[in-house]
């Protein structure tokens, strides 16, 4: 049985990864468990050395700033994808 241990390299990497979209779309899909998930989508702000914060509109101009670790990316807590621009007429 292999067991592959997350390292501070691991975190790094992911951490480099976040700082590349700071200032884009992300979509962010957030498992609560017991297949519960929430999607939303936000604009990354802000890549701290421990967490990065996401600006989230939640309706009737409310917006939101939501933060994750890098961990949460790293156990599959939250998954960032980089939102593809659509023309929307």
């Amino acid at each position: 049985m292999v067991v592959n241990l997350a390292t501070k390299a691991t975190l790094a990497e992911i951490r480099k990864s976040v700082e590349g979209l700071i200032g884009e779309r992300v979509l962010l899909k957030t498992n609560k468990g017991k297949r519960k998930a929430n999607v939303r989508e936000g604009i990354l702000e802000v890549a701290y050395p421990s967490v990065f914060t996401v600006r989230i509109n939640a309706g009737l101009d409310i917006e939101r700033r939501v933060s994750f670790s890098y961990s949460d990316i790293l156990t599959d807590t939250v998954e960032v994808t980089l939102c593809q621009n659509v023309n929307v007429s």
